[in-house]
């Protein structure tokens, strides 16, 4: 599984923060969230925390489930 990459953050006055992938926006966190994601995002591997807060945290097992039979009608 590949790391994540290319995500930023930017904390506005009003205490949001603003999360981007690639330039654009992912996701915006307001409040308690924010001060969470904040805490999590200075004390851990940055990439990794914004992936897991916006969803597009890849697990891995996309591939194996894209070859499941279930999931290959209409393919050939």
């Amino acid at each position: 599984m590949p790391r994540p990459s290319d995500f930023e953050y930017r904390q506005r006055g009003d205490g949001s923060v603003v999360i981007t992938h690639r330039g654009r926006a992912a996701g915006t966190l307001r409040g308690a969230r924010a001060e969470k994601f904040l805490t999590e995002v200075e004390s851990g591997d940055a990439q990794l925390v914004m992936a897991r807060w916006t969803g597009a945290y890849r697990f891995g097992n996309e591939r194996t489930a894209r070859e499941h039979p279930r999931n290959r009608s209409g393919r050939r």
